[in-house]
């Protein structure tokens, strides 16, 4: 019986051992369906509200929801490297611009979007 009782306890003691050093797996991040050269996985994603700028060509724009979409160089302010992506904007901001325009612009970035505060055709 005690012999049987100090290979039970063995065992029991051998799997909790083996339990604790089994690493848990880390989830995989969701593949990002924004076009980009770099990657929004490297860019910082919750926070204060932050500020960056940089120059770019606008690629569309949604006068209907106030957005523009721009190809834009580094934010490094904001450590992102060059893509394409969607702001805000004021209405008034898209006035004079197009499709094709190169543009200085800068932005406010929460966490989660960001909001042109200023844009400029460039010269």
């Amino acid at each position: 019986m005690k012999k049987t009782l100090i290979i039970a306890s063995s065992f029991a003691l051998i799997a909790s051992l083996a339990a604790c050093k089994k690493e848990a797996e880390a989830p995989k991040p969701a593949e990002s369906t924004t076009s980009s050269n770099g990657g929004m996985a490297s860019m910082p994603m919750a926070g204060p509200m932050m500020h960056g700028a940089s120059t770019g060509t606008i690629t569309a724009i949604d006068a209907a929801k106030s957005t523009v979409t721009l190809d834009h160089h580094e934010i490094a302010a904001l450590k992102w490297p060059a893509m394409t992506m969607s702001f805000s904007a004021k209405r008034e901001q898209l006035v004079d611009l197009k499709v094709g325009d190169k543009v200085t612009f800068e932005i406010d970035w929460d966490g989660q979007k960001g909001l042109i505060t200023k844009i400029q055709k460039s010269r």
